[in-house]
């Protein structure tokens, strides 16, 4: 299904890696979904990003998909962007499919725009006949290159310290950029390693026209279900060991680590505060409070909070009240994003931001855009970007160090 969509120019496709990780799936609604294929849709920067949306996605009443881009924090605050982007991505995009693939439990349900159901029959063939793409490399002597050096890494963290000691700030998520220049990678085939090397809960590959997404995503952000919101933040991550006992200690340690631990309470701490804004009163409930989960290549911790909502209530309304995720700030939240601001290098855009849908009745589902590959084929240009939250107790070298681990799978299929 997903080298027949390559085909067009509007391709979202969420994979949940539902048999990888059996763990997750109590907050699932599909196992893999495929939209293709632009009706409408809405492209824009962060000015009134929200109540564009909000007016698009009320006009639509259909499934619709898309991304938001963590600079849409500058709708929510008053706040700037104005580091180096050689992305060039919009901080908005959304796209009504006319072609629509919902996976579950071995199932797929087809929905057709009216004016293309025609087609299904001639898809269905395709597919099933198996579609020949280019495959060709993920990689074209690809050389990454650091947009901050170790150095002045150290000298960033300990400026987040120094604002940490002063009381500015208790935590703040310190991200830096890895690209490579006049490089061409082919996506699908790039996508495909990537999410084979990870197999996350939450990946996704995106194209829209010139610009690609390849996400390993492990980290839900916010998810809509009825009146029920849940939003589950990681913060805490260690290495795997390819040793059982080794692996079982590593799992221990996290979970025991004081640090880790702290980072991820501030962090629920925050979300409460979020979600309280749209929720019933009372209705605010850490269901997991700092739950070790997992994954193939790291071990991670995750808390789950939920909250009930008026059933009246926007679903834009719900996600620009959270927006940007606290996971990928810090706390308090506005302090920490203009000081992350100052200190980085790179604008983020889509990097920490968000991919998902909405669905007819106004429910959603969003990732966290980390652990991803940015490609802007037609400036040959990519990017990927790791972090990892800052508190009085870090030590920049491990924090680097946390990173090398966060940035091991996108280099693994770069650099091949």
């Amino acid at each position: 299904m997903l080298n027949w969509a390559q085909q067009f120019d509007d391709v979202v496709w969420l994979d949940s890696n539902q048999n990888s990780n059996k763990d997750t799936q109590k907050h699932y609604s599909y196992d893999a979904v495929l939209a293709v294929d632009a009706f409408t849709s809405i492209k824009t920067d962060f000015h009134q990003g929200f109540e564009k949306l909000k007016e698009y996605q009320s006009y639509a009443k259909d499934w619709i998909f898309g991304y938001l881009a963590y600079d849409l924090k500058n709708d929510v605050e008053v706040l700037k962007s104005q580091n180096f982007d050689d992305l060039g991505f919009s901080d908005l995009c959304f796209f009504q499919p006319k072609k629509l693939f919902l996976i579950k439990d071995n199932q797929v349900e087809i929905q057709y725009l009216n004016f293309v159901d025609d087609e299904i029959d001639d898809d269905l063939f395709i597919i099933k006949r198996g579609v020949e793409v280019a495959r060709g490399t993920v990689f074209s002597d690809i050389k990454i290159k650091l947009r901050i050096h170790k150095d002045a890494y150290f000298d960033k963290v300990n400026m987040i310290l120094e604002h940490i000691h002063r009381g500015d700030i208790y935590e703040a998520n310190f991200c830096q950029e890895f690209y490579a220049e006049n490089t061409q990678i082919n996506p699908l085939e790039t996508y495909y390693k990537l999410n084979r090397i990870s197999k996350p809960p939450f990946a996704s590959f995106i194209k829209l026209e010139d610009k690609y997404v390849l996400s390993a995503s492990p980290e839900r952000y916010l998810k809509k279900q009825g009146d029920t919101i849940i939003s589950q933040p990681i913060k805490g991550t260690a290495k795997r060991s390819m040793n059982v006992d080794d692996d079982k200690t590593l799992k221990l340690n996290l979970s025991e680590d004081k640090k880790e631990r702290s980072e991820n309470i501030m962090i629920v701490d925050l979300v409460r505060n979020d979600l309280s804004k749209t929720a019933l009163q009372g209705s605010v409930k850490v269901e997991e409070l700092c739950k070790i989960y997992t994954f193939d290549q790291v071990h991670h911790m995750i808390s789950t909070i939920t909250s009930k909502i008026d059933l009246s209530t926007h679903p834009v309304d719900i996600i620009k009240s959270t927006f940007p995720m606290g996971s990928m700030t810090g706390a308090p939240k506005i302090s920490a994003m203009k000081i992350i601001e100052d200190l980085e290098e790179t604008k983020r855009g889509i990097y920490s931001g968000a991919i998902g849908y909405f669905s007819p009745n106004g429910d959603f589902d969003f990732n966290v855009v980390i652990r991803s590959i940015l490609y802007n084929a037609s400036k040959k240009y990519i990017s990927y970007s790791v972090g990892g939250a800052i508190t009085a107790k870090s030590d920049p070298l491990k924090e680097y160090e946390e990173c090398l681990i966060k940035a091991k799978a996108m280099r693994e299929v770069l650099e091949n």
